[in-house]
Formats: C-alpha cells, sequence, structure tokens
C-alpha cells in the first residue's frame, strides 16, 4: 500500500536488460551498467580493443578482446585489485551483460583467461603503447563532443 509502480530502467546498450528493484541482492555491481552506458555511446572499449594485437590462436578462444578488456576494465572500476575474483564475476549477471557477446548467454572469463590476458597480451609492447596513449584520445573525443 502506498507504493507507487514503476516501469523498470533500461539502458540502449541492451534493450533486453530490465534494471528493477525487488529487494534481493542479484549483483553488487549494477552502477557498472551506467559506465557501459558511457562506453557504448562514445565507443570507448571499441576503440581499444580494434588497436589491440591479439596473439590467441585455434579454436579455444571464447572471448574476444573487447569482451576480455571490457572485463578487466570493469572489474577495475568495481574495485577489485586483480583477477582473483573473475570466477565470481563471470556468473554476475550485471558483468555478464557489461561484458556482452557471449558473456550474455554463457560466462564471462575465468580467473585464468583473465590472468592470461593481462599477462600475456596487454603487456605485449605494441598493446602497451596503445592502452598509454588512450587517455589523449579519450580526451579529444571529449573535446569533440563538447564543441557540437
Amino acid at each position: 500500500m502506498g507504493e507507487s509502480k514503476k516501469d523498470a530502467l533500461r539502458v540502449n546498450f541492451e534493450r533486453k536488460l530490465k534494471l528493477e528493484f525487488h529487494g534481493v541482492k542479484v549483483t553488487s555491481d549494477a552502477g557498472l551498467l551506467a559506465y557501459r552506458e558511457i562506453d557504448d555511446v562514445f565507443g570507448l572499449m571499441d576503440m581499444v580493443a580494434c588497436e589491440l594485437r591479439d596473439n590467441r590462436t585455434g579454436k579455444n578462444m571464447q572471448h574476444s578482446v573487447t569482451a576480455l578488456l571490457r572485463q578487466s576494465v570493469y572489474s577495475r572500476l568495481a574495485g577489485y585489485e586483480d583477477t582473483n575474483d573473475a570466477q565470481r564475476l563471470s556468473v554476475d549477471p550485471a558483468m555478464r551483460q557489461i561484458v556482452g557477446e557471449r558473456a550474455k548467454d554463457k560466462t564471462a572469463a575465468s580467473t585464468s583467461q583473465m590472468g592470461r590476458f593481462e599477462t600475456e597480451i596487454l603487456t605485449q609492447d605494441r598493446n602497451l603503447q596503445c592502452l598509454m596513449n588512450l587517455p589523449g584520445q579519450w580526451v579529444d573525443i571529449g573535446r569533440k563532443v563538447g564543441h557540437k
């Protein structure tokens, strides 16, 4: 009684995703969805991922570089210092939506997959240089948006 009925919130990057409060803690990281929405509008992770060199080979590549990068970045935004929590995050509903692609229907990357991504792919000289150049590129995007 006295409660108002409100429609669920939706995010543009995944219109199937509904944000509702039911009094049950399903994820502690739902706030990351706002960051993911901004990422999608500006294409920030896509911009980075297309520049990164991926040295993985074979048919056992379950997650794209973009998905792995998202999981790495967003887990840090959520306060997880390293990949130790990746296994738990791989099944978290908010993180699965944020990572996107295969993770939406299955799971995000495991601890070992994230560890390999961060130590074998991100640490390549070319990839490190790309990552170091990002802040300047993102500032340039912000300036362009500000002038419109």
